[in-house]
């Protein structure tokens, strides 16, 4: 039952977000009980253009799964995005709610200069 639930709630996400979405990539979070990981992709494509998470190799943070390690994510992602010229992204939260680990990592990119 909340498999269903969670499911439904990420199918409206995801279709309010191509509706806002016209021309703009996506940054989409997924969020696992061990690691945390964020993807720039341009949808009109099928193309991953950016990714960061907690197993990179660059990724230099706290370990463990907490606000810290997300935050850190959204500062890598962000940066990866500049140096690619994307300025502007549309948030995918993945049907997860806007909320610790996944707010953390939404207000660091928007910190480092994503606009979204």
């Amino acid at each position: 039952m909340l498999k269903a639930s969670f499911d439904k709630r990420k199918c409206r996400v995801r279709i309010a977000i191509a509706r806002k979405s016209r021309g703009k990539f996506r940054l989409s979070v997924f969020r696992s009980n061990k690691n945390i990981y964020a993807q720039i992709i341009d949808d009109a494509k099928g193309v991953t253009l950016a990714a960061a998470s907690t197993k990179n190799k660059s990724f230099k943070g706290p370990v463990g799964v907490n606000v810290k390690a997300a935050a850190e994510v959204g500062k890598l992602i962000a940066l990866s995005a500049l140096e690619k010229g994307i300025k502007e992204v549309v948030f995918d939260r993945g049907g997860r709610i806007y909320h610790g680990r996944v707010k953390a990592l939404a207000d660091a990119a928007r910190e480092h200069g994503l606009k979204f």
